[in-house]
């Protein structure tokens, strides 16, 4: 089976309910993102920042995959799908996808503020007071702004080894996430799925898809067909 690498964004996630931060009002769910995530605002106001992912937490439980993650989860009956992920939800794995890898972090998770290694699922709320084994204070195991995405060092040689590359539901603007794509083969073929296509550099084994997610899955399907 050919290994097909994918990016997924929060355009996949919104046709589900889920809002991005770029939204049209510049805002996440209300807030500037300046004030619930980066590690300034958690050192700021801790308690604001919990209760934002609190919030956000039941908003994911709230939520459905859909057509697209359901579509994706088909392609491993002919290809050996990597997903990569921009996303801290866990519709994919819902939907039945197997090989995941979140960039920034899962939503389902929370960790101590001193150790990174320190990872516990959480379902409900986390409280301030609610402590690690360390005894330092539990946070959302998010990879905030102005934070490394440690994940990267994986998903580099991931992408690298794609026989097949596609982009879908992201505006490539979020780095360095967006820089995935450059680390593509340039002889392998790279599919975009999006209802704005961003602009990536010429490669001639481009193939646009210019739809929302849930429309557009059933063409990225079809094209990928003559590689099976």
């Amino acid at each position: 089976m050919k290994k097909l690498v994918i990016l997924t964004g929060a355009g996949i996630s919104a046709e589900s309910g889920l809002k991005t931060f770029r939204d049209s009002d510049g805002l996440w769910e209300g807030y500037n993102v300046e004030d619930v995530a980066t590690p300034r605002a958690w050192k700021k106001n801790p308690q604001l920042v919990l209760d934002f992912y609190n919030y956000r937490r039941k908003n994911v439980l709230d939520a459905v995959p859909n057509a697209a993650h359901y579509g994706l989860a088909e392609l491993e009956k002919s290809f050996d799908v990597h997903i990569i992920t921009q996303n801290i939800d866990d519709l994919h794995e819902r939907a039945g996808s197997t090989k995941i890898m979140h960039l920034h972090g899962e939503i389902f998770k929370m960790r101590s503020e001193r150790n990174t290694n320190l990872v516990y699922e959480i379902r409900g709320d986390i409280q301030l007071g609610d402590k690690a084994a360390d005894g330092a204070q539990l946070r959302p195991h998010i990879v905030w702004f102005e934070e490394p995405v440690p994940m990267m060092e994986k998903a580099v040689p991931l992408v690298l080894e794609a026989d097949l590359f596609a982009v879908i539901g992201t505006s490539l603007v979020v780095y360095p996430a967006a820089g995935l794509v450059h680390y593509a083969r340039p002889e392998i073929p790279l599919f975009v799925l999006d209802k704005k296509i961003p602009y990536i550099s010429n490669n001639a084994r481009l193939t646009t898809i210019e739809k929302p997610a849930t429309e557009g899955i059933t063409d990225l399907q079809q094209a990928l067909q003559p590689y099976c």
